[in-house]
């Protein structure tokens, strides 16, 4: 039985999603943030040394990394489903964006993140202005232009199909889907990128989604 390491709020629920999509049966061990840190628990070092989320156990592997993860159900269990064709344009695709999501997008938005939180955690009042400062010419020197950059070229991959790797849903989708919850919930998005707020209506709208936030439970990025 595959059993997910979830935690609340956090990329393990595309894993939920991909399970549900698949029709696998599966078991899910909880784990909730520090109210105040919002790190994951310790509790979870104990699955893998990182102590991070997503974790899969699966007939005596233990499997971390989106991308990894990913990977290993449709190659186990997917019997082709959900995948592009190997040696096809979309295929190629299918691969960069499994990378990207992690290695290009996430890296920009978690930016966004720390420098948020740098402008708003609380301080005495003599550095607050510093803060503030820092993390005003942190987000509008560099962080936000770099993530305009990026969204931009998403809504143009995306504006061709309505997919990341072809005309059909892939695992693609699904590995770029937290990333652009996260530019939705953080980025200021708007209705400026049309073509992906489509995307992500088309894939909230899945019965499969639907089925794994109801098994995952709270999931603030959809907020």
């Amino acid at each position: 039985m595959i059993t997910v390491h979830h935690l609340n709020n956090s990329r393990s629920q595309r894993v939920l999603w991909l399970l549900e999509e698949l029709g696998l049966e599966y078991d899910i061990q909880r784990y909730q943030r520090d109210p105040k840190t919002m790190l994951a628990p310790k509790e979870l070092r104990a699955v893998h040394p990182l102590g991070k989320s997503p974790v899969i156990t699966d007939n005596g592997l233990t499997i971390a990394e989106s991308g990894a993860i990913i990977e290993y159900l449709v190659d186990t269990y997917g019997n082709g489903r959900f995948v592009a064709e190997r040696g096809t344009p979309a295929y190629l695709k299918q691969r960069y964006w499994l990378h990207y999501a992690e290695g290009s997008a996430m890296p920009v938005l978690l930016l966004k993140l720390v420098a948020a939180r740098i402008g708003a955690t609380p301080m005495p009042f003599f550095a607050r202005p510093i803060a503030r400062k820092i993390s005003s010419g942190l987000q509008g020197g560099y962080i936000d232009p770099q993530l305009e950059t990026h969204l931009k070229y998403i809504e143009g991959e995306l504006a061709a199909t309505g997919w990341f790797a072809g005309n059909d849903f892939t695992i693609a989708d699904v590995q770029m889907s937290f990333p652009l919850e996260a530019a939705a919930a953080r980025g200021g998005m708007g209705s400026r990128f049309p073509a992906i707020g489509a995307f992500l209506e088309r894939i909230h709208s899945r019965p499969a989604y639907g089925r794994a936030l109801e098994r995952g439970g709270e999931y603030a990025l959809l907020r």
